[in-house]
């Protein structure tokens, strides 16, 4: 696809400040200009957030040659996307939102660099709004596996916890670079072998996780006996800027599925204050609920996943999903605008064998994107 030769001929507009991170990272993959008008034009505040110029700042560190133009009030964005080019980099994310908002596009993005890209993120790492850099680590990585982006390199690590609202988190995120992604044949989830995860408490008793454990125990217990949930207890200077507890739980499947679930504790001085078992219950209940719903990727990663299905060789790949989420649903109608592709969708319904919630198998034919500033050695 041609990038800034195509100029204003093929520009995208939108209106609205809803699906930006979408709508930047197709661009920038696809490398068609956009334009979005009118965002939160009526309102008393007009333009883009903190965040979101935040994550356009992180978009201009990892191209080369982007033209980013905005208006005074902040209304109108133009974007002519460059070059994805990667390399070491950093970036403080806004406070406002976890580090999880920009982590998601990056793992979009990533596979595609010019240079494997390694890239410091300091910000919140746990909210309650995104998906936590845990649960990121547990289910996309694994997916990025599947469709051939694996090896030494890719990885996610947590340096530092930080809590809302002040932040003070740290991750590292490294992704090496492919040339082209395999397609998957992924329809069958097949049953759950064992349930894992993380029970973490920053600058409050480290006593907190264990009683978590304890309540999320006395729910899952009833299912199967393999279950172990690790208490990850900060101190000092790795435990960020704000108090705070949480859990991230993920289900295996004998097929590799995983599926997952979380919850955090109310920000310093928001909200009423949660008790840690009452928080252990809920978080094993949304991950029963993310069971029923099932698929083989779950409702964090499904973008993810169709994302990667678009972008492969010119083969079919076919994956079953849960019920489609209102931001996938969104995503499939970029995804047609961007790269002019359709998604066959066949609904399941729950037979004797699959119970649980309606399934959604989709099947496309890859556009055979293939990572041009990737040498072949």
């Amino acid at each position: 696809m041609a990038g800034g030769a195509a100029g204003e001929a093929q520009c995208l507009s939108y209106t609205g400040c809803n699906f930006l991170r979408q709508r930047l990272v197709l661009a920038t993959l696809s490398g068609r200009p956009l334009k979005i008008r009118k965002i939160r034009a009526k309102e008393e505040d007009p333009g883009l957030r903190d965040f979101e110029a935040s994550f356009i700042r992180l978009i201009d560190k990892v191209t080369n040659g982007s033209r980013i133009e905005i208006n005074q009030t902040g209304t109108t964005l133009y974007y002519q996307p460059g070059l994805l080019y990667g390399g070491s980099l950093e970036h403080d994310c806004s406070p406002s939102r976890g580090i999880g908002y920009y982590l998601e596009s990056l793992l979009c993005l990533a596979p595609f660099m010019k240079h494997p890209l390694k890239i410091v993120l300091r910000g919140v790492t746990n909210d309650q709004v995104d998906p936590s850099v845990d649960v990121l680590k547990a289910t996309a990585l694994p997916l990025l596996k599947k469709f051939g982006i694996d090896g030494e390199s890719l990885d996610i690590k947590i340096n530092r916890r930080g809590m809302p609202p002040k932040g003070g988190g740290e991750i590292l995120f490294a992704c090496p670079v492919r040339k082209v992604l395999q397609p998957v044949q992924f329809t069958d989830p097949g049953k759950i072998k064992r349930i894992r995860g993380t029970a973490y408490s920053v600058r409050v008793s480290p006593q907190m996780a264990n009683r978590m454990v304890e309540s999320a125990r006395g729910i899952l217990n009833k299912f199967l006996p393999d279950i172990y949930i690790y208490t990850d207890h900060m101190k000092g200077v790795s435990s960020g800027k704000s108090p705070g507890f949480g859990m991230c739980l993920t289900a295996e499947t004998i097929n590799g599925t995983i599926l997952s679930a979380e919850l955090a504790s109310n920000p310093q001085g928001q909200g009423a204050a949660v008790l840690p078992e009452e928080l252990g219950q809920n978080c094993a209940k949304l991950l029963l609920e993310e069971v029923y719903r099932g698929g083989c990727v779950d409702s964090t990663n499904q973008s993810l996943a169709l994302l990667l299905m678009t972008l492969g060789q010119r083969d079919v790949s076919k994956v079953l999903l849960g019920p489609l989420s209102p931001y996938t649903i969104e995503f499939l109608r970029h995804l047609r605008s961007f790269f002019q592709i359709m998604f066959k969708i066949e609904t399941k319904t729950p037979e004797e064998e699959h119970v649980g919630g309606e399934k959604v198998l989709m099947t496309c034919v890859g556009i055979g994107f293939c990572n041009l500033s990737k040498t072949i050695r």
